[in-house]
């Protein structure tokens, strides 16, 4: 998100002063402009005002205390600068008390105006960059600014989330590597009534054989060689809070049945001891295989993979919802260039191409990676390896990308044009010929 160029607003009454004021900002190019009363100051600056206010103190109307008042209960973090004749230092420095940004004493120099204002405006693009901030944060504490996506596929994936996400039930997700699976799972710790406790994470096909028991169930002291202390292990540290297993068709076999035992009787022996130790965990799991198939075949436990399936979310690859490709894609532009400190890029027609194009073998985590290289001005896909562009032409990518997104339309409207058109900002009899062009109807 690009910022509205900072301005500085001065309210003076006495034309001669005013002008003076402007022409000195405006011969150090900091962009300004002029009202004489603090009643046109105040049609002027709204909450979203992009700059800061330098007025006179003693104004026709509405004196500058009572502006820098009204002001601040529009929006705390607007510096405003206030302008004193001879004899009001101390209503100048009582002003500051509640909240005004500095004072000057006439006369005052250019290069005095010049320094408050600089130094002040430095101040407001600050404050705007914590706003911008924390209203990204904000975003991502609903499941819409998280699991990012307007194709049916996201919005039935939240609505399941919703569902489930305060329930004891085990979850199960499958999806391809790079779907975001971890994501998913934080999102089911992180809005259940379990999101005080832990959220512990174990790759299950990150850890040698020999160390997993020790990794998952812990050990005592002295158990094995080389084990010189206790250890908590995974899942008592995730008493109280949620268990995420990836990759779990990688767990050993002959681990598999412990952690049914312990997923029925709530209970487990860390290795070395006989003491039960009661564990209270809500275990989300993920595979990018098919653990029913590797059940058949002897690869996984069946009565585990029932264990674990009692609810199932299916995360669709990028490919097959290409409707979310430039909404992804746009979120993680503006993430990357805040994180490197650019500005961010505009999309190019090429660059639109390609990534509708694009198979996705990587998933959301390839397009995340294509992103932080488009933010630093880096070419978005590697030349060799890649299959972007080479099936549609931009003309093709956007027909494309509006196909899907008036089909999605559509389809969470009940396929009512009125509802959809509204939705999409867009005439009815426009919608309705685009219907009939991509032939939706």
């Amino acid at each position: 998100m690009t910022h509205a160029p900072l301005t500085v607003l001065i309210v003076e009454d006495d034309p001669h002063v005013l002008l003076g004021c402007q022409q000195a900002l405006a011969l150090e190019d900091i962009a300004c402009e002029g009202v004489g009363s603090a009643e046109q100051a105040l049609e002027r600056v709204n909450e979203d005002f992009p700059g800061i206010v330098v007025s006179d103190i003693r104004l026709p109307g509405i004196d500058g205390l009572e502006l820098l008042n009204r002001l601040k209960a529009r929006d705390r973090s607007l510096p405003v600068v206030l302008i004193t004749g001879h004899g009001d230092i101390d209503m100048a420095v009582g002003a500051m008390r509640n909240g005004a940004y500095d004072f000057m004493e006439k006369p005052f120099s250019p290069e005095r105006l010049v320094d408050v204002v600089r130094r002040a405006l430095e101040q407001r693009e600050l404050s705007r960059e914590v706003f911008t901030l924390r209203r990204r944060l904000a975003g991502q504490s609903t499941l819409e600014g998280r699991i990012i996506g307007r194709s049916p596929a996201m919005h039935n994936l939240r609505e399941l989330i919703a569902n489930v996400a305060d329930t004891s039930a085990n979850v199960l997700i499958e999806g391809e590597t790079g779907t975001g699976k971890e994501l998913v799972a934080r999102c089911l710790h992180d809005f259940s009534r379990r999101q005080a406790g832990p959220f512990v994470a174990l790759n299950c096909g990150g850890l040698p054989e020999n160390l997993f028991e020790s990794e998952i169930f812990g050990h005592e002291a002295n158990a094995f060689t080389g084990a010189g202390k206790r250890r908590i292990g995974k899942i008592e540290h995730a008493n109280g809070g949620t268990l995420f297993l990836d990759e779990v068709e990688s767990m050993p076999v002959n681990l598999q049945i412990k952690l049914l035992r312990v997923l029925q009787e709530r209970t487990l022996e860390r290795l070395g001891s006989n003491q039960n130790i009661p564990v209270d965990c809500r275990v989300i799991a993920a595979t990018k295989s098919d653990l029913g198939a590797l059940g058949q075949t002897g690869q996984f436990r069946s009565d585990l993979y029932y264990r674990l399936n009692v609810v199932t979310l299916e995360l669709p690859p990028l490919r097959e919802r290409r409707e979310d490709i430039l909404q992804l894609f746009e979120h993680f532009l503006q993430q990357s260039a805040l994180r490197f400190d650019r500005e961010v890029p505009e999309l190019d027609s090429q660059t639109l191409s390609l990534l509708m194009a694009h198979d996705w073998p990587g998933n959301v985590r390839e397009l995340r990676n294509v992103a932080e290289r488009h933010a630093l001005g880096l070419p978005a896909f590697k030349k060799s390896g890649s299959s972007a562009g080479q099936g549609l032409g931009f003309a093709e990518a956007v027909e494309a990308f509006e196909r899907n997104l008036l089909g999605d339309a559509l389809q969470r409207t009940g396929g009512n044009l009125s509802q959809a058109s509204q939705e999409l900002g867009m005439a009815k009899t426009t919608l309705f010929d685009k219907v009939k062009k991509y032939g939706l109807g």
